[in-house]
């Protein structure tokens, strides 16, 4: 069973590092990167790289789906983001931009089949301001990769069962991008006894013969040795016979310039297949490494009298020559596999391995300052390329007054190539300000307590790799539970209506206003012995302060050991002050918000009242964008001649035009008792609104209907028309004289229309925010409701406005109230006071 999953995990890996490699390659990107969804479905995770490494992409190898972030918005839109420079991207994605301020672009796409998304896979090049991105042409290309790619983990997960889904802590694939070779390795079987060789067309190239007329002869190959090497190469094939192996034999190779014939150095490896003890070795095989390319050019580089050095792409040094071992005062075999700001002390500073980045992102030549103890001042040139970095290093004698380490280097103190300098850094690595900036710009957008539990949830969670989170908030000296989620319904174990004096973790985080990490079950039977760990292996207990008055504790819950190293617990911390003023806010928001909605309701009917021949329901749903309370409204007023239906809206979203919608339907109320026609009605309450100098204008629909003959009378001031769905369910939008808005004019008139309403039909009246969507005509709105209204089944009337409501209750930003009024008209019936 454990080789089927590695076989199954092989395959998948193979068909990731394939997808991002011809995705860099077909669009001329210098890195390429996929991700695959979590386990849990709450985050994509970093699965497979290409031309940059892991470490480099900091806090983005684990990305919570609801993240303002190109690739997460292709993972859950479906959608392809392309950001052709960084004027694009500053636009769209401010958080990346300013967490990522460096010069280039990116295109983003999600990896799906059968409409079921996997992940997502992005390019990356770099791209000065004002570029164009990647062509048309080349976007379909990607978008083609990456369907192909959800494809074939379809198939994959068909066939084996295989999720298509990455734990947070597998090692992602990574692959480095195409590069030159500066050595070239030919490979041979040589038959020690019939003395033939078989090649391969690397080795031909070698050795300067065309693949095509070699013959396999040994004398065909040493024709182009130099004429002192051959004894060598004989005692080579001696050896093997002897020995077994052949290891390093140099050998030099005549070839053709434009000066004549010369000669270069190569060197013979190989080994006999036949075990040690064998009577006879009959072949060797081996390689031929040309290295002059590589040698050439580490000779040169150690000629000059400037401090060179080679970077890996994730920053550690690769080569480094004996100048640069002088400048910085270090052994070369303390530089090599490390990174300069770990070895160095002097260039620990988070601002040098920033400048390395901007340069690997934008790939774009960087250079800065910095000062080697005591007072020597170095200059630093990094030039990028997608497979590394290549870095000078000059003494700079006399810096400019005042110069701080990480400024650009002065002008005139070395012949300085077109360098540009990375913008100023941070004063924190990556990880710790993209979680700040991240968690911070999604709290500014919470609005509720729920809204900001649910967005530390999102963020959190991922991003740490947890799967446990509860909020705890203090009320009256006690601990109460605000919000949990995950697996374990007894996370954490702390009793409800606990005192802050108790001797608990969450407790005794809070009051001391420290955060408290256990990372182990023992961790915590140390310091807590009574308390039982249940199915949980770490915590991180968070206390909440806002304005030095404690709100409550955050407790993050790891099913696995989890061990919290410095920056996580930096970060928690810096985070936790953001939760804690974040919820306070929504606190206070909650509280002033049910004052007002209470207002609000008190404001409207509570019951409609029992109508002879009729039977109506209302509702109203409040906007969920903002606290402020508007002036929707809705009636049903018996009068002596039959029953008047009235909806109208008062613009704005306040008191104001609550305490205004108020009078207009105490207005309309009064007219309507004295028996005033309906356009009598409207009128006064035009008038009204106009004598109340609220400067604000509002919108009435008026229906008078008499049960007795089925006919109504209808009056519009610039409200939107009614809809009629009739007994065998045709619906239709009421065409009404509409007059102008209550506001405008005083002397405004208000025609009337008289409609037939039979038996069983029902007349919806509403207002705009159940009909009105950004970017779609009010038109639109309308015959999508007089559709739903056609077509809805239900078996009540109460049954059938919750089913015209049910898209509007779901929406979590709703930007206007809803009012809706439906009146079902029949015989004289037992009412119905829904």
């Amino acid at each position: 069973m454990r080789g089927t999953i590695a076989a199954e995990t092989a395959e998948r890996e193979d068909l990731l590092a394939a997808a991002v490699v011809k995705a860099v390659a077909g669009t001329g990107a210098h890195a390429g990167s996929v991700f695959l969804r979590s386990g849990d479905r709450r985050s994509i995770v970093l699965a497979a790289t290409c031309g940059v490494p892991p470490s480099l992409l900091g806090g983005w190898r684990l990305i919570p789906v609801s993240s303002p972030i190109p690739v997460a918005v292709a993972y859950s839109s479906g959608r392809t983001v392309h950001l052709a420079d960084t004027d694009e991207t500053m636009r769209r994605f401010p958080q990346l931009a300013l967490a990522l301020p460096h010069a280039f672009g990116s295109c983003s796409v999600p990896v799906s089949a059968a409409g079921e998304t996997f992940g997502a896979l992005a390019v990356v090049w770099g791209a000065s301001q004002g570029g164009e991105g990647l062509s048309k042409a080349q976007r379909r290309q990607v978008r083609t990769i990456a369907n192909r790619l959800g494809a074939s983990l379809d198939a994959l997960r068909a066939r084996t069962g295989d999720p298509v889904e990455c734990d947070p802590q597998t090692v992602p694939v990574e692959f480095p991008a195409p590069s030159e070779s500066a050595v070239r390795v030919g490979l041979f079987d040589w038959d020690l006894v019939a003395g033939t060789f078989t090649v391969d067309d690397e080795l031909c190239a070698i050795f300067g013969i065309d693949p095509r007329a070699f013959d396999g002869r040994a004398t065909t190959l040493t024709s182009r040795l130099h004429p002192g090497d051959l004894a060598a190469f004989r005692a080579a094939a001696r050896d093997a016979a002897d020995e077994g192996r052949i290891n390093g034999r140099r050998l030099r190779i005549r070839e053709r310039t434009g000066h004549g014939e010369a000669y270069r150095t190569v060197e013979l490896w190989g080994r006999v297949p036949e075990p040690d003890g064998a009577q006879a070795r009959t072949h060797l095989v081996g390689g031929v490494v040309d290295a002059r390319a590589g040698s050439a050019a580490v000779a040169a580089v150690e000629r000059l009298r400037d401090g060179f050095f080679s970077l890996a792409p994730d920053g550690r040094i690769s080569h480094a020559n004996h100048r640069l071992e002088q400048l910085l005062g270090v052994r070369g075999d303390e530089l090599l596999g490390q990174c300069l700001w770990d070895v160095l002390p002097w260039l620990s500073d988070p601002d040098f391995e920033y400048r390395h980045r901007s340069a690997m992102i934008s790939q774009t030549p960087v250079s800065f300052l910095a000062c080697r103890p005591p007072d020597r001042w170095l200059a630093f040139y990094l030039h990028p390329e997608a497979d590394g970095v290549t870095g000078r290093v000059v003494s700079v004698e006399h810096p400019a007054p005042g110069a701080k380490a990480g400024a650009a280097p002065p002008a005139g103190t070395a012949p300085a190539p077109s360098a540009v300098s990375a913008p100023a850094a941070a004063s924190a690595r990556l990880g710790v300000m993209y979680h700040v900036l991240q968690l911070g710009s999604a709290l500014t957008e919470a609005v509720t307590v729920r809204e900001v539990c649910d967005v530390v949830a999102d963020q959190l969670l991922p991003a740490f790799g947890g799967q446990q989170l509860a909020i705890y908030v203090v009320r009256e000296g006690t601990m109460h539970l605000l919000f949990h989620t995950g697996h374990h319904e007894n996370f954490p174990d702390l009793p409800e209506g606990v005192p802050l004096h108790a001797r608990l973790p969450g407790t005794e985080a809070l009051t001391s206003g420290a955060p408290l990490f256990i990372e182990s079950r023992q961790d915590l039977s140390q310091g807590y012995p009574d308390i039982p760990a249940g199915e949980v292996s770490s915590w991180a207990y968070l206390p909440l302060i806002a304005s030095s008055r404690p709100v409550g504790t955050c407790v993050l819950g790891f099913d696995e050991t989890h061990p919290f190293s410095a920056k996580d617990r930096g970060v928690l911390t810096a985070l936790a002050g953001l939760i804690a003023q974040a919820l306070e806010r929504a606190r206070l928001y909650d509280s002033e918000f049910a004052l007002a909605r209470g207002l609000q309701q008190a404001l409207l009917p509570h019951r409609l009242p029992a109508v002879p021949g009729a039977r109506s329901t209302a509702r109203y749903l409040p906007g969920t964008s903002g606290m402020d309370i508007g002036g929707d409204w809705y009636d049903v007023i018996l009068t002596g001649d039959g029953v008047s239906f009235v909806i109208g809206d008062v613009e704005g979203h306040s008191i104001a035009a609550a305490a205004t919608m108020a009078q207009l339907r105490s207005a309309v109320r009064a007219f309507a008792a004295v028996g005033l026609t309906p356009g009598e009605v409207v009128a006064g309450a035009n008038r009204t609104l106009i004598d109340l100098d609220a400067g604000l204008l509002a919108s009435c629909c008026y229906i008078r209907f008499d049960p007795r003959s089925h006919q109504a009378y209808a009056v519009s001031a610039g409200h939107l028309p009614p809809l009629l769905r009739r007994p065998d369910g045709t619906t239709d939008v009421l065409d009404l004289d509409v007059g102008p808005l209550l506001g405008v004019d005083r002397t405004s008139t208000y025609p009337g229309t008289r409609l037939g309403l039979p038996p069983g039909s029902v007349l919806a009246l509403y207002t705009d925010g159940l009909v009105e969507e950004r970017g779609t005509g009010i038109d639109v709105g309308i015959d999508r409701l007089r559709a739903s209204l056609a077509h809805a089944r239900a078996d009540s009337l109460d049954e059938l406005a919750d089913r015209l409501l049910h898209d509007a209750r779901r929406s979590p930003y709703r930007a206007d109230d809803i009012a809706l009024l439906l009146t079902e008209y029949g015989p004289v019936l037992a009412p119905d006071d829904a």
